[in-house]
């Protein structure tokens, strides 16, 4: 498998209001960078579609180190609460339902296919990716609130 890394952000003015992503997805000397928004949507919603838009942009099956600074995503993950969600019928302990369930799905598929190791990182520090990222994020989040304004 070829060992690929990944970095994602996510923003959002307002929640729910515009958002954006940002991620890279870096193999050896290669960097690619993907950027996408939304008019309505919150800032989970824009972290977990970064996660989603890098890993949907492998085109074989990858071994993947994937940075984010968001917690709801890393400890999904590491924590173990995405299969404790699917196990209960993508409920929650309190039983409430899942939020972005229909992401967490296409996450989950994701998962199935690439050998992701999900590595969390503090947002606007000294990671020059995580910043390029929250950057592309934010220039996205910022084209989405001008176009209703």
């Amino acid at each position: 498998m070829k060992q690929v890394e990944i970095y994602t952000d996510g923003s959002c003015s307002g929640n729910p209001g515009p958002g954006g992503w940002g991620a890279i997805l870096r193999y050896g000397e290669r960097e690619k960078e993907l950027s996408g928004g939304a008019p309505d949507t919150t800032n989970n919603r824009m972290e977990l579609t970064a996660v989603i838009e890098a890993l949907s942009a492998l085109r074989q099956p990858c071994a993947v180190d994937l940075y984010t600074d968001s917690r709801y995503i890393a400890s999904a993950i590491r924590e173990g609460w995405l299969e404790s969600w699917k196990a209960r019928g993508w409920k929650k302990a309190d039983k409430s339902p899942v939020l972005n369930r229909e992401l967490w799905e296409a996450l989950d598929g994701l998962l199935s296919t690439h050998a992701v190791n999900f590595h969390w990182v503090k947002g606007h520090a000294d990671n020059a990716y995580n910043n390029r990222c929250d950057a592309l994020a934010t220039a996205q989040t910022a084209r989405y609130k001008a176009a209703q304004e």
